[in-house]
């Protein structure tokens, strides 16, 4: 691959941009805002200029709504050999492609699975997909050089390729991505009208569950727009599991003891299959979940702290899987919770506590 035009210089675009121009590759950028294409020029992602001839590349980087319109206009401009997307939604805009006479024999959808609360080509990172998964949604139609280009593009992004039905990628990222964010924003939404004391009693566990709460409403509109059906589903789904909690703590808090004791097993039965499910969920990128040890440790808020700490933990030989920092609310101190492999967990404590570490 020598030549592709990005179109769209948002996160993800600028990230695939620049991800490939760190191989050598010419990168040409395309943006209905010249300013982002400029600044995403600006820290590397490419040139703001038309390609002098066919690329062998074209990245369509922009919502899901637009996608086909986008590509069936570059196709009829003959910009490139092959076309591919980078979507979080593969179904419905496969579809009014198709309608739109796009030509899927040099059309692959594609989507990785990797981004950031962050918008704008200044949120870009060439390094953003290392070890993610970057799903490919060929169709009986689609061309093998068509498919080799779209390998070849998630191999200089540093991804994992993962070839999906269109319909199938839908529902998966439905599941993990697009329902938990509605369910992120409904639980944050509650914290929009509560008094201020209240919200200053947050920690972690709320802090973890609303992360994603923290995106452009705009682009996630775009995003649920087009898998509607889907995250419908699945939140009627959720719904009967919310109504069935709701029915058990109300049994937990009336005056019957069999009541109490209906309801507890309910909610019980809850937290079990949570947790079961939550035990599913891969490590690093796709490896098996494996069960690790945390060490808390109370650091200063001074700068250095936290680089100091992990190089004690490396001099102690041991590998830090995880990190969570939690402020302490009006103090200069925090907590780190640093996950390692079970048998190391002894050997981490110790070695920091030496080194002057207070630890939990």
């Amino acid at each position: 691959m020598e030549d592709v035009l990005v179109v769209g210089t948002g996160v993800i675009g600028t990230s695939v941009a620049l991800a490939l121009t760190s191989h050598g590759v010419h990168v040409y950028l395309r943006d209905t805002d010249p300013a982002a294409a400029r600044i995403a020029s600006s820290i590397g992602a490419g040139a703001v200029r038309e390609p002098p001839k066919t690329v062998d590349l074209a990245v369509v980087a922009v919502p899901p709504a637009l996608v086909p319109d986008v590509l069936v206009r570059l196709q009829a401009e003959g910009v490139a050999r092959h076309y591919t997307d980078v979507a979080s939604v593969k179904a419905r805009p496969q579809q009014d492609a198709s309608a739109l006479d796009c030509d899927n024999s040099r059309y692959i959808g594609g989507h990785p699975l990797a981004g950031s609360e962050r918008s704008g080509p200044l949120a870009a990172r060439a390094d953003l997909f290392d070890g993610y998964h970057w799903v490919l949604t060929p169709t009986a139609a689609t061309g093998t050089e068509t498919l080799n280009a779209a390998f070849e593009l998630v191999a200089m992004c540093g991804a994992v390729p993962v070839l999906m039905e269109a319909a199938a990628h839908d529902r998966a990222v439905g599941l993990v991505s697009h329902a938990p964010h509605l369910v992120a924003s409904l639980v944050a939404a509650l914290l929009e009208p509560a008094e201020e004391r209240m919200v200053s009693l947050a920690g972690s566990g709320v802090r973890d569950l609303t992360r994603t709460a923290a995106g452009d409403p705009d682009l996630w509109v775009d995003v649920l727009g087009a898998n509607a059906l889907v995250v419908a589903d699945l939140l009627e789904e959720l719904s009967e599991g919310l109504d069935g909690a709701v029915l058990g703590l109300r049994a937990m808090g009336a005056t019957d003891e069999d009541k109490r004791g209906s309801g507890a097993r309910v909610v019980e039965d809850l937290l079990r299959r949570g947790r079961a499910g939550r035990a599913r969920i891969p490590a690093k990128h796709g490896t098996v979940p494996e069960q690790y040890e945390t060490v808390t440790v109370m650091i200063g808020d001074q700068p250095g702290e936290l680089a100091r700490l992990f190089t004690d933990a490396s001099r102690a030989g041991v590998n830090v899987e995880d990190v969570h920092l939690e402020h302490s609310a009006g103090r200069p101190t925090g907590l780190v919770q640093l996950s390692v492999a079970r048998e190391l967990r002894d050997v981490l404590a110790t070695a920091l506590q030496h080194r002057g570490w207070r630890h939990r």
